[in-house]
């Protein structure tokens, strides 16, 4: 009876095996770099202030911070915004968060970084605050 252990596979099928295997290491790398730049690029970042509405610790699987700062491109004479729109915002840290809550209702300053994707973990904006501090009523 013949040994089939000492019998090489044709050079073909090894040579398709190895190309096989490329393949998948390649996309699989092709798959994380679309996955970093997605979720992890920073696309934008820059400041935003205006008067914070809102900040609420949610969700079902990961609990997240997430907030609403009124931009105001008009104010009255009593320093009441009459023409604004929302910017919407997560926050990963949660010593950052606590001190916010602070601000509620008051004028801040924020640092924030856009994101092109959201993960569930991490909030449900695109945009993730990273600094902030209160800011005096402008006279």
């Amino acid at each position: 009876m013949e040994d089939f252990k000492d019998v090489e596979p044709p050079k073909s099928k090894r040579r398709f095996g190895g190309f096989f295997i490329k393949l998948i290491l390649v996309l699989f790398l092709l798959g994380g770099i679309l996955f970093w730049w997605n979720f992890y690029y920073t696309y934008s970042d820059g400041y935003r202030s205006g008067v914070l509405q809102k900040l609420s610790h949610k969700g079902n699987l990961a609990k997240t911070y997430e907030g609403e700062l009124i931009l105001s491109s008009v104010t009255s004479s009593v320093n009441v915004p009459l023409a604004s729109e929302k910017f919407f915002f997560s926050i990963e840290n949660d010593s950052l968060a606590r001190m916010m809550m602070n601000f509620e209702g008051k004028r801040v300053k924020v640092h924030y970084q856009q994101k092109k994707g959201t993960l569930f973990w991490r909030g449900d904006s695109e945009y993730i605050v990273d600094e902030a501090r209160p800011e005096t009523a402008i006279q």
